[in-house]
């Protein structure tokens, strides 16, 4: 069949299905925030205990995927993505941020993984998402969309299996580069397959997924990490979950007193705290303050903000020289957060002697922020990364055992001693401090 001709048909498909289903059109800026009430879903009985949705995973819309002005017409993207903590139901977010077109999606489910990293679903767990009570859904151009809850019982640190199918070119996908996680694609609607046999093709992304809730009776909410490539875990051994936010959701869970908290980790590499990147940068994304309240303070059940950025304003051009600046930025972090009735711990920044990008006057800078921060008067609380992960015997370089080998981001081992720096305490969503 010619190509053109099959787009064209394809194009054709999804826009009866939207008539005859009169699938929901999301508007932009729809998200699902808020602990919101138990869930309602027709085909699920409601929890015996009550308890309220919290995100045990999520990931920010980064970028526009390079090369895909069609998108995955025909394809089913089934994204593996780590729970931090479990529940009775969930829902998902998928998102067309980046797109140009609208994108309709006429089949999506979620499913336990049979096993680690690994396409196949646990069996007798899949189960098929609706919006609205409806399987088909358009998400128009820069829009989100919340599913409807689903019955499913999601264990804490598991793999979960999202899987959508878009029969249709839908413009430029809407994606998150470095998952450090392997997900999937097959060709033709596999979303309710329970083998993984189809999904012949690997992929180090997230696709479309920004975010799964639980309806949790244990969890009392949720702390968003924000941050760059060092949060983002770009580093951590692949598939392995050994970024600082896992470290820090096995810190939550299994340490007695601890809050019991979802862990979601809003990293983007190579982001910044003032500057936006470009829309098609594989690895900018926009600015911590551009995104701070879609991608971490209205996200489900929130109750405390951590924020690790600002070495890539003193990296990237152009560079950010004068300290007051990026304090300032970090200052308004904080009150966009505090007007959310939210506490910020934010963390100093790490050191980077022998990095390509180091100088004698960018280390000056680094140190006169983590002066002010230290000092208490930028954040309400403070984890300091620096202490956690520099030498002793050199303190502008990180701990030879804590570097990932590029001298600027941690190893796995750098990424533990980051979680176990955070005070547990400083996340219990006691009221803000008055800066």
């Amino acid at each position: 069949m010619n190509k053109s001709v099959g787009y064209a048909l394809l194009a054709g498909l999804a826009a009866v299905v939207v008539l005859v289903s009169t699938a929901i059109f999301v508007g932009v800026g729809g998200n699902g925030g808020g602990t919101g009430s138990e869930p309602h879903n027709p085909n699920s009985a409601a929890p015996a205990v009550s308890g309220q949705w919290v995100g045990t995973w999520s990931a920010s819309a980064a970028a526009a995927e390079p090369g895909t002005l069609d998108g995955y017409a025909g394809m089913s993207i089934r994204n593996v993505i780590h729970t931090s903590v479990g529940g009775s139901s969930a829902r998902i977010q998928l998102s067309n941020l980046y797109g140009t077109r609208p994108l309709a999606i006429t089949h999506a489910t979620i499913a336990l993984a049979a096993a680690p990293n690994n396409p196949t679903a646990a069996a007798g767990t899949m189960r098929r998402l609706t919006f609205g009570e409806r399987t088909s859904v358009v998400i128009p151009a820069g829009g989100a969309i919340t599913s409807d809850p689903v019955r499913l019982d999601v264990p804490h640190d598991a793999d979960l299996l999202i899987t959508t199918y878009s029969p249709a070119p839908s413009g430029p996908v809407t994606y998150h580069p470095y998952a450090r996680q392997t997900s999937y694609l097959a060709r033709g609607d596999r979303a309710a397959d329970d083998a993984g046999t189809a999904y012949t093709e690997q992929s180090p992304y997230w696709r479309y997924l920004t975010g799964v809730d639980v309806y949790s009776r244990e969890a009392k909410g949720s702390v968003v990490v924000i941050g760059d490539s060092i949060t983002d875990g770009i580093t951590s051994t692949m598939g392995a979950n050994h970024r600082w936010t896992d470290f820090l959701a096995e810190r939550l869970r299994e340490e007695p007193g601890a809050p019991r908290l979802g862990v979601l980790n809003q990293g983007i590499s190579g982001n910044r705290l003032l500057i936006d990147g470009s829309r098609y940068s594989p690895n900018n994304g926009p600015s911590v303050l551009t995104r701070l309240d879609r991608d971490a303070l209205s996200r489900s059940g929130v109750q405390a903000v951590i924020v690790e950025i600002g070495l890539n304003d003193l990296f990237k051009t152009p560079r950010q020289w004068d300290p007051e600046k990026l304090v300032a930025g970090m200052r308004k972090v904080v009150k966009q957060a505090h007007a959310r009735g939210l506490r910020v711990t934010g963390g100093t920044l790490t050191p980077f002697y022998g990095h390509r990008g180091y100088s004698v006057r960018m280390d000056q800078v680094r140190q006169a922020v983590n002066a002010q921060i230290r000092a208490g008067n930028v954040y309400d609380n403070v984890v300091d990364f620096d202490k956690a992960l520099r030498d002793p015997a050199q303190p502008n370089r990180l701990l030879p055992e804590y570097d990932s080998g590029d001298h600027l981001h941690p190893s796995d081992e750098g990424y533990k001693a980051m979680a176990r720096s955070v005070n547990l305490k400083h996340l219990k969503g006691s009221a803000p401090a008055a800066l």
